[in-house]
């Protein structure tokens, strides 16, 4: 099931924030929160704990939302698509992909879990958290992050054309393909694994170091 979100904004504006609401329960709270963006009581849980689970795909691209509830975890995909998001909540697990292109979002909680793709593209996203895992691809494509952390797993692509990116991480292991296409990379790190191909094209990489593992193809300009 697929919430489509036609009059989010036209409800948004006429509501209090929800969440910073003063007076009443938190459960009641977070039941007020899911009522201002359409969202029906089926669709989602909340156990004594107020740990929230929402049962499928909860689409919020393009609204005003700003915030989203504490201890979130979405079975299916969860859509922020050029929203006013500003901060995710500690404890957001997202199941599908979390898209995040084109929103203000600067930062990611330490404790953020995709099992699928994670769209960062166009964000002002400067680093990246320890420990972050991606079940699937992750976009950094035109971003301003110049590192990664080094215990990053991704188990797609990771795409970081054009992106402020200088380094890598030693022993980096990408399970699909690695875009550096544009970026200012200048060398590979030690004991590199690429499952896909590997674009270094527009870079100034020069040499490939002995130990580099690439699957596929390697596009280059030497």
């Amino acid at each position: 099931m697929k919430l489509v979100r036609e009059h989010i904004n036209e409800k948004f504006k006429e509501e209090s924030d929800p969440i910073s609401d003063m007076g009443i329960g938190q459960r009641a709270l977070i039941k007020k929160w899911f009522d201002s963006v359409g969202i029906p009581e089926d669709y989602y849980t909340i156990d004594k704990n107020l740990n929230i689970t929402v049962k499928g795909t909860l689409d919020l691209r393009g609204t005003e939302i700003t915030k989203l509830p504490d201890n979130l975890s979405v079975k299916g995909h969860l859509d922020l698509y050029r929203s006013s998001i500003t901060k995710l909540p500690d404890n957001l697990s997202v199941e599908g992909y979390l898209d995040l292109e084109g929103t203000k979002i600067t930062k990611l909680p330490d404790n953020l879990s995709v099992e699928g793709y994670l769209d960062l593209e166009g964000t002002k996203i400067t680093e990246l958290p320890d420990n972050l895992s991606v079940g699937g691809g992750l976009d950094l494509s035109g971003t301003k992050i110049t590192e990664l952390p080094d215990n990053l797993s991704v188990g797609g692509d990771l795409g970081l054309y054009g992106s402020s990116i200088t380094k890598l991480p030693d022993n980096l292991s990408v399970e699909g393909d690695l875009d550096l296409e544009g970026t200012k990379i200048t060398k590979l790190p030690d004991n590199l694994s690429v499952g896909g191909y590997l674009d270094i094209r527009g870079t100034k990489i020069t040499k490939l170091p002995d130990n580099l593992y690439v699957r596929e193809h390697i596009y280059k300009d030497f």
